[in-house]
């Protein structure tokens, strides 16, 4: 069965490399990570993040609140 990865499942449109900011509040602040690698709807605008970079940002974030723990 084929994939239709680069079709946007709400809208129909088609779905191009891009760039994102992804945000998360976390205990009393907000972690925001500039830049991210995504699939970007052109016509709803709507946006992916692939698991391989969701796993890499959930290390970031757990690193980030361990930090801050020890402050």
């Amino acid at each position: 069965m084929k994939k239709h990865n680069g079709v946007c499942p709400l809208c129909g449109g088609t779905k191009k490399k891009g760039k994102t900011i992804f945000s998360l509040e976390a205990g009393s602040g907000v972690v925001v990570v500039r830049d991210v690698p995504a699939r970007i709807c052109g016509q709803c605008g709507e946006e992916w993040i692939d698991s391989k970079t969701a796993v890499r940002i959930e290390h970031l974030i757990n690193r980030t609140r361990r930090k801050s723990a020890d402050v």
